[in-house]
């Protein structure tokens, strides 16, 4: 029962390896209301066209268009105004020559107009008005099914359901929307050094902050966690606690080794289980002993006990398999190009993945670390919107150089983009 030998991997293997898995929930419906963050099962199609009539964009006179024509300064039109109609609200008038209708934002054109004038380009007086240029037909007109027609697919499987997809969703009357159902999660932190949040601090011991920080990791996507402990020491409590959790869960999250002394218990507990391990290396720091299993159609993750590494695990393994599990279309992480703001110049041959914060400007993007950065730091996950990533067999980067960074926070350049 020795620790076995480690082959490390690349990172973009690794993630490739977890997303290649045939393991996918079920479908479901859920109300609308209840629908943001979810993945959509099906493509959302339109059930009727938008505009669903010529309308107006904005407040003005709806006129033909012909009895503009030969307008100019020196020769302005001038029209009578028979109505006066609001958004919702539809003229039971026709218009006939040098007649208008005044429209607010929004409403119907009436039958027989095919223009509209705002108010800033007419000289008002009384009930009639007058313009000075003339109009092309549907000029200043929402056109019907200008942005869809009935049977459009407006949302795409496999599509993240956002406030913008909400939007759409009611605007088509869809109440209930067909998604794929969220994984739960069981996480098992292990490591006799570990005390529970509540516990008083002793000599040697930490308290837990891995389970609560992969908690609110997997909260995020709106996942239902479930924490467990290994009560006892040894082999076999160690995989009845992981059996249990399989049996309620269908992802189960390690962080910590599973181990005593010298002896490391995750390969034997992934073996009683029958689970197929991905791999159990990777070339990167921090987190280079990040193990990915598979067993029974259900994702097993031995994350490294070090917060640092563990939560950079999260980030590049367990995020996308979610993802991938609910029928994402998109489950790599976010990458964009960044400015590096300070000196890091530790040189190292895996990828190294730093804990940073991510601003934007109207100079562009930059990046700084954000604080102690060893794998065991805590304090820098908090103060992090972002990791930067540099690749391995590099001497480190200098202030001024572009990097890769990976945005672990949707809001990442939010505090600081001004207009």
């Amino acid at each position: 029962m020795a620790v076995e030998k480690r082959n490390p991997i690349s990172v973009k293997e690794a993630i490739q390896r977890v997303v290649k898995q045939s393991i996918f929930m079920e479908e479901t419906k859920v109300k609308l209301e209840d629908s943001l963050g979810y993945i959509l099962a099906q493509d959302i199609e339109a059930t009727y066209d938008i505009p669903r009539f010529n309308k107006s964009p904005y407040d003005g006179f709806a006129i033909r268009s012909v009895d503009s024509a030969g307008a100019y300064s020196e020769n302005r039109k001038q029209f009578t105004v028979i109505d006066h109609i609001g958004a919702g609200s539809v003229s039971d008038k026709i218009l006939g020559e040098n007649e208008a209708v005044r429209i607010m934002t929004g409403a119907q054109i009436p039958e027989g107009a095919d223009a509209v004038v705002m108010f800033e380009q007419t000289v008002e007086s009384g009930d009639t008005f007058t313009i000075r240029k003339s109009f092309e037909a549907y000029e200043n007109v929402s056109l019907k099914g200008e942005e869809t027609t009935t049977g459009d697919i407006v949302l795409k499987k496999g599509q993240t359901i956002n406030p913008g997809a909400v939007a759409v969703l009611a605007t088509y009357g869809y109440t209930e929307v067909p998604v794929v159902q969220k994984p739960s999660v069981a996480i098992i932190a292990t490591g006799s050094e570990l005390l529970d949040v509540h516990d008083e601090l002793e000599p040697g011991k930490i308290r837990n902050s891995n389970g609560p920080m992969i908690k609110a990791l997997a909260e995020k996507f709106g996942l239902e966690v479930e924490a467990y402990k290994i009560q006892q020491d040894d082999l076999q409590s160690s995989i009845d606690v992981v059996k249990d959790a399989m049996a309620k869960h269908e992802i189960v999250i390690t962080t910590g080794g599973v181990s005593v002394g010298d002896f490391d218990y995750l390969p034997e507990i992934y073996k009683a289980v029958d689970a197929d391990i991905l791999f159990n290396k990777v070339a990167m720091r921090p987190g280079s002993v990040t193990t990915v299993a598979v067993a029974n159609g259900q994702y097993l993750f031995g994350l490294s006990g070090n917060p640092s590494a563990c939560f950079t695990g999260f980030e590049l393994f367990v995020k996308p398999a979610i993802k991938h599990m609910m029928g994402a279309t998109a489950f790599y992480p976010q990458v964009v190009k960044a400015t590096l703001m300070e000196d890091f110049t530790k040189a190292n041959p895996f990828t190294r993945f730093i804990r940073a914060y991510a601003s934007f400007s109207q100079s562009g993007a930059t990046v700084v670390p954000s604080g102690f950065n060893k794998s065991g730091a805590v304090v820098a996950i908090a103060h992090s919107n972002a990791m930067i990533m540099l690749p391995g067999g590099t001497r480190g980067f200098k202030a001024g150089h572009t990097v890769d960074v990976i945005l672990t926070e949707s809001n990442a350049f939010e505090e600081e983009m001004s207009l």
